[in-house]
């Protein structure tokens, strides 16, 4: 299926249909999506523009280039990596394989979080402290500080790498200024009550896959997405054990905690929330597909 060195015979058109037919054959679930992705990527055009110039001949100079892309992605690697980036809340956010994709649902906790906070803070002289544990590309803390200017932003992960894509989105997104970058395992870095005297909201979207279950998860996952990002212990609720744990160690205990988790894991870890502290409600979200995905706790 790959394009022929004469491509000035193949209409634009023409190339994606073929870019879409070699990725279904290799088994990629969004094929038709992926090849306009990569089409529109590779020729620096909208959608709008690729709609009007259906019919334009294809660039005699990008023929190994589109099959490169097209190889690429027939070998598993995620088509938010071959392009470089992934919208989140209407935003382009910078991706590598270093972090984890943003996904559609996790949009769901920035709203949420969003809405929760106006209410608390609504006629509060103070404005809230929202820390983001596990920041990856800095989908969710970039978001928060993007939506609401006068919010702090606490952002930390324990990958160096992905704390340097995490500053990079926050630089294009024009909020670095208002965001304080910290390198360090879950809520170890913030246990010195000194420095951190208080965190108002705690986010976080941590591994949540149980070990065993990662050698079944798809291949554009468990190939290419970090497993540093994926692998949440033996039964996927480690990381939630480790930080209910240590809430209570904290300056102050936050007013808002939500977190996101895997399917399957909302009462477990709102059994974890309860038992590591009295709070005045614990309430689940669900995810599109009806999924309770996102724990938020409240004081």
């Amino acid at each position: 299926m790959s394009i022929e060195r004469n491509p000035s015979i193949l209409t634009l058109g023409e190339a994606r249909r073929r870019g879409s037919e070699q990725l279904r054959q290799a088994g990629v679930e969004e094929a038709d999506a992926d090849a306009e992705l990569l089409l529109l990527y590779l020729l620096d055009i909208s959608k709008a523009a690729l709609l009007r110039d259906w019919r334009d001949p294809f660039p005699e100079g990008k023929a190994d280039a589109w099959n490169e892309l097209l190889n690429r992605r027939e070998k598993g690697i995620p088509v938010q990596y071959l392009v470089g980036e992934q919208f989140f809340y209407g935003r382009a956010f910078e991706v590598s394989e270093a972090v984890l994709i943003p996904r559609p649902e996790t949009e769901l906790l920035a709203e949420a979080v969003l809405q929760l906070a106006d209410r608390l803070w609504r006629e509060a002289a103070t404005v809230p402290t929202v820390l983001d544990v596990g920041t990856g590309s800095g989908s969710l803390a970039v978001t928060l500080a993007a939506e609401r200017p006068r919010w702090k932003l606490i952002a930390s992960d324990l990958s160096p790498d992905a704390l340097k894509m995490a500053k990079r989105n926050a630089e294009r997104l024009e909020v670095a200024s208002r965001i304080r970058f910290v390198q360090g395992d879950l809520l170890s870095p913030f246990l010195n009550g000194e420095e951190y005297p208080r965190i108002d909201v705690l986010v976080s979207n941590p591994p949540y896959i149980p070990s065993s279950d990662i050698s079944g998860l798809q291949r554009e996952v468990r190939d290419h997405e970090p497993r540093l990002a994926l692998d949440g212990g033996e039964d996927g609720l480690n990381p939630y054990r480790i930080m209910a744990s240590q809430l209570t160690r904290l300056a102050q205990l936050p007013r808002i905690v939500a977190w996101e988790v895997g399917a399957g894991q909302a009462a477990d870890v709102a059994e974890l929330l309860r038992a590591a502290a009295n709070w005045d409600d614990v309430r689940f979200v669900q995810d599109y597909a009806g999924i309770d995905r996102h724990v938020i706790a409240v004081k």
